[in-house]
């Protein structure tokens, strides 16, 4: 394999990353301050459809990237109400917004674009993400692995933003503390329903981005089958990952270069038929739900409803 082909595998694995990335870090967020958030892929529907359709209407990626955070956002603030100040199962709450999430964006997307299932194609600077640093050096190798959209090297510092948060500042040790052991939290003066509502919004608003890196950055537009599991291969990179940043970024590479796999094998001559390819991506997430699954273990209260003790 050339130094070029390389360069493209590293170039599309970050391509295919970066929307997993962000919802990954999502859900690895709200589960550790105890609340399990399955609705992710509810959650970046919307965030696709709103970033698209924004980003259409105002040629504007950037507006487009953040309508896209705070539509979803605005989803996750209901799974909060629901989960943590009802103390509903956190589990049906997500699958709810998981057919929630594609049906309210297929029905305002056909108010908006005249009874079609998805948005007109944007063009890069009207409307989808730019290109950064892909002509930084004059080196192919080494333009092509950094020319990537900026919505990858935002996702990237978020990484290290989000570790320094958690295990460098009280704010971070005290949302750990509370998916841990909320009730001791709570003795310590620790507001669990502030922190938990925080992590949960928090988790909305970076799947929101993962769905509008889909729409902006990785393809141009929304459609019905954009998402098509990416909510849920991000749980499961949460899980791969053990629920550490820079874990949750190892296994989100796993899967884009997985994902990068299944386009690149037909070209490698490789005898296989074309309809095992498209199931690459999944095939590799079945097989990590197999051998790691056992073997990680989450925050001790993640998916508990939390009561407060009586003053």
């Amino acid at each position: 394999m050339s130094l070029l082909k390389i360069a493209l595998f590293i170039s599309d694995t970050l391509l295919f990353a970066t929307p997993l990335l962000f919802t990954a870090l999502g859900g690895m967020f709200t589960e550790k301050a105890g609340v399990t958030n399955i609705g992710l892929e509810g959650m970046m529907t919307i965030g696709a459809f709103a970033g698209a359709a924004v980003g259409y209407f105002t040629k504007s990626a950037l507006l487009g990237f953040l309508a896209g955070g705070v539509a979803a956002s605005l989803v996750a603030l209901i799974h909060a109400v629901v989960s943590i100040t009802f103390g509903a199962d956190q589990v049906v709450s997500g699958i709810a917004i998981n057919f929630i999430g594609p049906g309210v964006s297929l029905f305002i997307c056909s108010l908006l674009f005249d009874g079609a299932k998805q948005t007109i194609p944007v063009a890069e600077g009207e409307g989808k993400m730019i290109k950064i640093f892909d002509n930084l050096t004059g080196v192919d190798f080494i333009d092509k692995v950094l020319g990537q959209y900026v919505t990858t090297y935002v996702a990237l510092g978020l990484v290290i933003l989000i570790s320094i948060y958690l295990y460098k500042t009280k704010f971070g040790l005290r949302l750990i503390a509370v998916g841990e052991h909320p009730k001791a939290a709570e003795t310590l003066n620790v507001n669990v329903y502030l922190y938990r509502y925080f992590a949960v919004i928090i988790s909305g608003l970076l799947a929101g981005f993962g769905g509008a890196t889909m729409s902006l950055a990785t393809v141009s537009n929304f459609s019905q089958s954009l998402v098509s599991g990416h909510g849920f291969i991000a749980l499961v990179a949460v899980i791969f990952g053990k629920w550490k940043p820079y874990g949750v970024l190892g296994a989100c590479l796993f899967f884009g270069a997985a994902q990068e796999l299944a386009i690149l094998l037909p070209s490698l001559n490789i005898n296989i038929p074309e309809s095992i390819l498209p199931m690459v991506p999944y095939i590799s997430t079945l097989l990590v739900l197999i051998f790691f699954v056992g073997k990680s273990k989450g925050p001790s209260s993640a998916g508990v409803p939390y009561i407060k003790l009586e003053d």
